[in-house]
């Protein structure tokens, strides 16, 4: 029997990029315009350590992740502020009240096994508040080759899922990860695009699709 074929969903306007590009961008992905980084979340930190993307530089060191682009970076704390593990902190260019820089970028083996750890906790708190940036995404995407959809790059959806994904958001637009389980039937919706980002930052996908390289 052969593979279910969503030729009759695809957008007139193409199908996207091909499977060998390292980043997916559908042409109704709504595109951040903020180059930075405004708010990141703790991952870890310490009173007295030296940081691992600028020479000399010692002090209190945060390791964070973005919230708008995903990525790991590292934080200048105010000594003596108190900080906790998924804290959401104010990075942005202007009115900073606990972190004085932002140190530089990390990658996933630079970080701590105590990041390690956290990092899907936090990553699930990050998509639960941004749950219509995601939804968006749900929403738009496209395909990524004439064979793949970008729906199935999503841990737990097959064929079968994005199919019925396609077919009921052309009647009506998801609004809520709750919404898309009652109509769909995919459990945990925000848990498997938690596992897209971890594998994302992991540097273990082929392409991303949330995380800013």
């Amino acid at each position: 029997m052969s593979a279910p074929s969503y030729s009759n969903y695809r957008s007139s306007r193409g199908t996207g990029a091909s499977a060998g590009t390292s980043s997916y961008s559908p042409d109704m992905q709504q595109q951040s315009p903020r180059k930075y980084e405004e708010y990141a979340y703790i991952l870890d930190y310490t009173q007295r350590g030296k940081s691992a993307t600028v020479r000399s530089r010692e002090g209190l060191i945060i390791q964070g992740i973005g919230e708008e682009h995903l990525t790991l970076l590292e934080l200048l704390g105010i000594q003596n502020m108190n900080f906790e593990v998924g804290e959401r902190v104010y990075i942005g260019r202007e009115g900073r009240d606990k972190v004085i820089s932002v140190l530089g970028r990390l990658e996933y083996d630079d970080i701590s096994q105590s990041s390690k750890n956290d990092l899907p906790t936090i990553v699930e708190k990050i998509v639960l508040r941004n749950e219509k940036r995601f939804m968006d995404y749900i929403n738009n995407a496209q395909p990524v080759t004439p064979r793949i959809h970008a729906l199935e790059l999503i841990p737990g959806i097959g064929k079968t899922y994005m199919l019925n994904i396609i077919k009921q958001r052309e009647k009506k637009r998801f609004e809520s990860f709750v919404d898309l389980q009652s109509r769909v039937g995919l459990r945990e919706p925000a848990k498997l695009i938690v596992k897209r980002i971890i594998d994302e930052i992991a540097g273990q996908a082929r392409m991303n699709l949330f995380v800013r390289k």
